[in-house]
């Protein structure tokens, strides 16, 4: 005879391990949600005209930061010790888009690439360099993902900076004091990631990759890098080349 009991015990487990990925996902669905708003955000930098607007958006996007810290904090407590890798299939690309958010915002504010303190600092996480802890963290591919996220936006963001410039010469936007200013900050601005993605890329030179998804994604920085260059040769070969040195990039 049949153990009721036994087989109401599993469909209670059930309903339990149901419930809590239901709960995973929703508290989610709102680091989603938060990383949509701060890239919306910092999206309208591509077409900014002075530099008092980058500086507006980057405020602007920084000061969200701290909701993302306390949705990935709510994520953190849904999941129970020890079963990280249970779920973690889960909040995977939210937390890589989240790495991508604020190393895109620290390169947009100083030229430089995040350090890992400074990215548990904005996310409130730690980032694991061995993929041994069970605890809630940012696992490194996932960091790694978020920066090469980073390399393809910073190569969009030159060619709409070129456009930029190319309608302030054509005369679509006005030549006042600060347009004039900023085409300057603008070229100095592109050649900039073009050092920076350069040397971005010879650093993931060195990482002995395995043929996945992560390496796939890393030789597309070479297309990127293509594409980078293509607009540094249009302002040089325009007469746009920057007289002083463009400020150093700290990769």
């Amino acid at each position: 005879m049949a153990d009721l009991q036994f087989f109401e015990s599993i469909q209670n487990s059930l309903e339990a391990e149901t419930n809590l990925r239901e709960n995973i996902r929703n508290a989610v669905r709102e680091l989603e949600r938060l990383c949509r708003a701060v890239a919306a955000t910092l999206n309208q930098v591509h077409s900014a005209t002075t530099e008092t607007v980058i500086s507006t958006k980057l405020e602007a996007a920084a000061s969200r930061f701290s909701e993302i810290r306390l949705a990935i904090k709510k994520v953190a407590e849904l999941v129970p010790p020890g079963q990280y890798y249970r779920y973690n299939n889960i909040w995977n690309f939210p937390l890589q888009q989240a790495v991508f958010l604020s190393a895109y915002t620290k390169y947009l504010q100083n030229e430089q690439l995040i350090s890992i303190p400074e990215a548990e600092e904005i996310l409130g996480t730690e980032v694991n360099l061995r993929g041994d802890s069970q605890a809630f963290h940012i696992g490194i591919e996932d960091y790694l993902h978020g920066l090469i996220n980073m390399t393809s936006e910073l190569s969009r963001l030159a060619v709409n900076w070129l456009q930029a410039i190319l309608s302030v010469l054509c005369g679509e936007l006005v030549m006042d004091a600060d347009m004039i200013l900023m085409k300057g900050v603008l070229k100095g601005r592109t050649i900039s990631i073009s050092r920076f993605v350069g040397e971005l890329y010879s650093g993931f030179q060195l990482l002995n990759l395995k043929n996945d998804t992560l390496r796939k994604r890393f030789d597309g920085i070479k297309y990127d890098i293509k594409k980078i260059e293509e607009v540094v040769y249009d302002i040089s070969v325009r007469g746009l080349t920057v007289k002083t040195d463009a400020p150093a990039s700290n990769v």
